[in-house]
């Protein structure tokens, strides 16, 4: 076990006197999260992209696409961030390493891909610059398909613990 699991072992005691079922406490995460992605992922990523594709032929869905997109996206990385974060304690309330398997992998890096595209939206694409937003724009997208893989290797996570 790392330092990490020492670190929130209390927490993760605190949490099985509470004597969830363990369906919960194994499956909860991925349930939860795979609504997450599926629903508001890809919620995220249609708006986000009708924003973009629809601007030239339907001005007034495309502003209430992004309206929308600007709406969830920021919703959508509150609740992968706090997913994650319950993912580990998930992991650490089974006794289980929470820095070696390729879904904690993929989960980091999600999310550290997530706050750079946060960032370029934040900054206002840095003037507006229309190749900033075209990154923004694949890069969601990479990340979505990432997300999938992501829940891939949770599944096979889940069933092998």
């Amino acid at each position: 076990m790392s330092n990490l699991n020492d670190l929130l072992e209390p927490l993760a005691a605190w949490f099985r006197t509470l004597n969830l079922p363990e369906p919960i406490t194994h499956w909860g995460h991925p349930v939860m999260m795979g609504i997450v992605v599926l629903v508001v992922g890809s919620y995220v990523v249609y708006t986000g992209w009708n924003g973009r594709l629809a601007q030239d032929t339907d001005k007034e869905a495309a502003a209430k696409s992004r309206t929308a997109h600007r709406t969830f996206a920021p919703l959508m990385f509150l609740f992968l961030a706090l997913g994650y974060t319950g993912g580990i304690l998930s992991l650490v309330m089974q006794r289980q390493p929470i820095l070696e398997s390729p879904h904690f992998v993929t989960g980091t890096i999600v999310l550290g891909l997530l706050a750079t595209n946060s960032t370029l939206s934040l900054a206002g694409f840095w003037g507006d610059k229309p190749g900033l937003r075209m990154a923004h724009a694949y890069l969601g997208t990479v990340i979505f398909a990432l997300l999938l893989v992501h829940a891939v290797l949770g599944i096979k996570l889940g069933l092998s613990i």
